[in-house]
């Protein structure tokens, strides 16, 4: 059924961003069924439109398609276990974190009841679900993909298929992710020092926002580097890099804003000097972050 024709949907896990979601195939006319552990979190979506099912059972029959969005792996299989046998022909789409492995293990979970599975991320926050630039990514049953692509572009406009393999969203999510933390971390030091000279937090954010575009510029050159194994056009080599860490115990003692989580990042450029790698590019740091093969 295409996505044109209003395809019934079920949504399983009303959190924040389950709500979302809930809510653009509402907004979209997609008969929408909904479940949550949490029965009362429903009740905006019902007023909105919605069916609540009363049991997970319930929810899984009444949708060929079901779109669960859980915290794990394993949340989603423990609630959908008494809904096993309902699975079979169904279409479920997993909109939840975890690893690789976790997909692989859920995939193999709801092909084994008869489903046909598709892992996918959502690359924002709730309020940003149904607008035409949002991300999502899925891996897994090109087949179901290709079924419902219309219907799963209500979710987010820029929707990408990775390839047939069950756990490329969860690799790519955690590829992806891993930039978020440090990111952050980063920014937050800054407005803290800031914030220790008694300057306002909001004086600093367009400028932050700048050297972000300014990375991301960046990340095309790096990614040629690392797929050619060429670090030796260095317009910021790890020598430079390393040259600036001197400065973080002046900052300490300056703002009094702690930089010790800076400490394994300073180790890596070290780890890569030591590694022949002080004149190369920055990139080259992939080649240390990569671990040697385990022997057999």
């Amino acid at each position: 059924m295409a996505g044109d024709e209003r395809t019934p949907v079920t949504v399983i896990g009303l959190g924040s961003m389950g709500q979302a979601l809930a809510r653009a195939f509402i907004d979209a006319g997609h008969p929408t069924t909904v479940w949550n552990r949490t029965p009362g979190k429903a009740a905006p979506l019902v007023a909105e439109g919605a069916v609540h099912a009363g049991t997970v059972e319930a929810a899984v029959a009444a949708s060929p398609l079901v779109v669960t969005c859980l915290t794990t792996f394993e949340d989603t299989r423990s609630v959908l276990e008494p809904a096993g046998a309902a699975l079979s022909g169904r279409a479920l789409v997993t909109l939840n974190s975890g690893s690789p492995a976790g997909a692989r293990t859920m995939a193999a979970w709801a092909t084994g009841r008869g489903a046909r599975f598709l892992g996918g991320a959502v690359k924002n926050v709730p309020a940003a679900v149904g607008a035409p630039d949002t991300l999502l990514y899925y891996g897994g049953d090109k087949a179901v993909f290709d079924a419902y692509e219309e219907t799963l572009k209500v979710l987010g406009g820029d929707t990408v298929h990775l390839g047939d393999e069950a756990d490329l969203a969860a690799l790519y999510e955690m590829a992806v992710g891993a930039t978020l933390l440090p990111a952050l971390v980063g920014f937050f030091q800054g407005v803290a020092a800031l914030q220790a000279r008694g300057l306002e937090v909001s004086s600093m954010v367009g400028f932050a926002g700048s050297w972000l575009d300014m990375i991301k510029s960046l990340l095309p050159v790096y990614a040629r580097e690392i797929d050619s194994g060429d670090y030796t056009d260095a317009a910021s080599s790890v020598n430079l890099f390393l040259a600036g860490t001197a400065h973080d115990a002046d900052l300490t003692s300056e703002t009094n804003v702690d930089t010790a989580w800076l400490a394994p990042l300073n180790d890596l450029l070290r780890r890569a000097v030591e590694a022949g790698h002080g004149d190369h590019s920055i990139s080259a740091l992939t080649e240390v972050l990569r671990k040697p093969e385990r022997e057999a």
